[in-house]
């Protein structure tokens, strides 16, 4: 039988770190048990393929590392005390085949431990906020096996083109940006396509509970927004300029637009005179399908001004035309040099200053050839009106959504889109915290298993974060004593454990229980907050 563990002093410690926390979130999710629901293993295993998983999401979480060195991690870490498992039988071996077990089950073991986390945590789920990102990885993978997100080349997030990639999508709800769905795709697949299966998969996640997607343009199809408004699903999403050509921007006035009460996050310690603003005006858009039987859909289209983009676009445009003039005037003084001796070797240096500088919208040159020098000649000039009319569009952008006025009028529909940087905050701890680095296995199926265990464990990272901030709330505070270099700070999942990650336990001996050297008022403070005892060990 397991003893309690007993705080004191001692000698030859182990790394405790985060594990009690780990391991009290995995218990709360079910993950072992959903695991080997779905993926039972024989009776004399000597480990199930949930314990295989829960380790490799505490290494994720403590201190990630590739398969083949997570067994080193367990023995320097006190694994087999806080998650039960021993040790040495998590060699990379053992860790592939659970990968390969859990890879034909990971939307039912995903679906799963979402819907336990928004039961267990009580999260909301009726505003979801949606989005993919790229996850390179390293090898060649010409042989995939059908049914698994295939590592193809694409559009990588990390600008690795160099790489092929895999893709992640995850669902985040309003309530706390909780990862409560998640699910990997083809390297190469467009996210347009992937919508509507996901809407599928949260709606019976959501059950009863009304259901809004919020998510980037990627979201906005006919087929998409169709097969949502039809199943009662509403939606908020920006229009491309497909669907919204500049040409319908460059009208809009700020005189005929509301001001929106929002303060960006980033704005928030600024003078008000240095905050940016937001402007909306409202009207109606319809849609037609592709097919004339297709009826036409009729949305709410908002239309939005924001002062830090018209600001970001304008630097961006002069810095692209500054650096394109100075190539275009060292070309000049350069003509009949040995590097542009002809009038073909001025118009391909004209053709590299409009791609890589971005000016072919605006730049009008031509090269000639001088009739009494014989040398290459050039006129060029930026075209003033092609810039007055992108000038017209900057800062402004278009909303679509089916939201009833009742249920959002024209500045809450902006608010609502506002929170989709949270599925972009969980991207960044995605491929922060938990070190998703350009990943190299055996196979897809493994990829697309590994894909799912890191989400859950940042499933399991933000309900910390959750976690903590509420029990503050409760209490009516916002920060935590000397957690940010001895300051007070507001709490994230990464500060957190990080702090924690100091923790250690001496093991113990015969009758002897194991021993955690006393830990410090922050590390009680945070472990309180997250209602953990260490002591109560698996």
């Amino acid at each position: 039988m397991r003893q309690d563990a007993q705080f004191g002093s001692g000698s030859v410690e182990k790394l405790l770190g985060a594990l009690p926390v780990v391991a009290g979130f995995c218990s709360r999710l079910k993950i072992r048990d959903i695991v080997d629901g779905a993926c039972p293993v024989r009776d004399l295993a000597e480990l199930t393929h949930g314990q295989v998983i829960e380790a490799l999401v505490a290494n994720r979480l403590t201190s990630p590392s590739p398969l083949v060195h997570v067994q080193s991690w367990a023995r320097d870490w006190a694994v087999g005390e806080a998650l039960g498992v021993e040790p040495g039988l998590l060699n990379d071996d053992r860790i592939g085949r659970s990968l390969d077990a859990i890879a034909p089950h990971l939307d039912q073991i995903a679906g799963s431990v979402g819907v336990a986390a928004i039961e267990a945590f009580g999260i909301d789920v009726t505003r979801l906020h949606w989005d993919m990102t790229s996850i390179s990885v390293h090898g060649e993978y010409a042989q995939n096996e059908d049914g698994f997100a295939a590592p193809k080349f694409g559009h990588p997030k990390d600008r690795r083109p160099d790489l092929k990639q895999v893709q992640a999508g995850i669902a985040v709800s309003g309530d706390g940006g909780i990862p409560v769905f998640c699910r990997a795709f083809d390297g190469g697949a467009g996210e347009v396509g992937q919508v509507i299966p996901m809407m599928k998969a949260l709606q019976e996640m959501a059950t009863e509970r009304r259901l809004l997607i919020v998510g980037d343009s990627k979201l906005i199809s006919y087929a998409n927004l169709a097969a949502m408004d039809g199943d009662g699903v509403t939606f908020v999403a920006p229009a491309s300029k497909t669907y919204v050509p500049a040409a319908g921007l460059a009208g809009l006035t700020l005189d005929a637009a509301t001001e929106v009460d929002y303060v960006a996050h980033r704005d928030q310690g600024k003078p008000v005179g240095r905050r940016g603003t937001w402007h909306v005006i409202e009207d109606t858009m319809s849609l037609a399908g592709p097919r004339k039987s297709d009826p036409v859909l009729t949305l709410r289209r908002i239309f939005v001004h924001s002062s830090a983009r018209a600001d970001a676009a304008l630097a961006a445009r002069t810095k692209k035309l500054d650096r394109a003039r100075d190539d275009l005037q060292r070309l000049e003084r350069g003509l009949g040099s040995r590097h542009y001796p002809t009038e073909d070797k001025v118009s391909a240096r004209i053709a590299v200053i409009s791609r890589d500088r971005r000016v072919g919208a605006y730049l009008q040159a031509r090269a000639g050839t001088g009739p009494d020098t014989g040398k290459p000649t050039l006129e060029w000039r930026f075209d003033q009106d092609a810039i007055d009319a992108e000038a017209a569009t900057d800062g402004w952008y278009a909303l679509l959504t089916n939201l009833d006025a009742g249920e959002a009028d024209t500045a809450g529909v902006l608010i609502l889109y506002k929170g989709q940087e949270a599925v972009e905050r969980r991207y960044s701890a995605f491929k922060g915290p938990l070190a998703v680095a350009a990943l190299f296995l055996k196979n897809n199926r493994r990829i697309a298993a590994l894909v799912t265990v890191i989400c859950l464990a940042l499933l399991i990272f933000c309900l910390i974060e959750r976690q903590v901030r509420r029990s503050l709330a409760e209490q009516g505070e916002t920060k935590v004593a000397g957690l940010h270099a001895g300051r007070p700070a507001i709490p994230t999942g990464r500060l957190i454990l990080d702090a924690l990650a100091t923790m250690k336990i001496i093991p113990g001996a015969g009758h002897d229980p194991p021993i955690i050297p006393q830990p410090t008022p922050l590390q009680l403070r945070l472990l309180d907050l997250l209602g953990i005892d260490p002591r109560q060990l698996r």
